[in-house]
């Protein structure tokens, strides 16, 4: 959690330790828009009756959206996709064996009716899917619009206040 005594809106999961560094990324956009959100390791293959407990319990404990990251056959996704009626926003994690592909390929091919929406590999995946997070939540949250907005307008800025690459 962020270390209040809100409860979580957002959970970010992942399949081991190891794909924190991937997954660091959401919960950094989340804790600079002040989502609450906790963190957890819950693997589909290792921990399969925790995975299920986690998704089943997610609505009544507060979950909104659940970010969950992924390498390799990367089923942890889908599996609390189809375990929770919680959107499920899947993050391929970068593997060593196929670059990412295995994993993005393994969340983006979900069956009719067990929708994950699947982002980049890698970092650009985690922190978008903090946005989207953070942009769900704020369709009913004025102060996380807000939140929201002020982050999309300082990337406008940075932008705009660095027209030359070279400088």
């Amino acid at each position: 959690m962020t270390g209040t005594a809100v409860a979580p809106r957002v959970g970010v999961v992942m399949g081991s330790r190891s794909d924190w560094e991937t997954m660091t990324h959401a919960a950094d956009v989340l804790q600079e828009l002040g989502v609450p959100h906790e963190v957890r390791v819950v693997s589909a293959h290792r921990t399969p009756d925790l995975l299920f407990h986690y998704a089943q319990e997610a609505v009544a404990r507060g979950i909104q959206v659940i970010i969950a990251g992924a390498g390799g056959a990367a089923h942890l996704p889908g599996m609390l996709a189809a375990k929770t009626r919680v959107p499920v926003f899947g993050v391929p994690v970068q593997s060593k064996a196929l670059n990412g592909m295995d994993s993005l390929l393994s969340i983006a091919q979900m069956p009719a009716g067990i929708p994950v929406g699947t982002l980049a590999i890698g970092r650009a995946g985690a922190v978008n899917a903090g946005l989207l997070a953070a942009a769900v939540l704020a369709l009913h949250d004025p102060a996380l619009a807000a939140a929201v907005e002020a982050y999309r307008s300082r990337q406008t800025q940075t932008v705009l206040d660095n027209p030359d690459p070279r400088s």
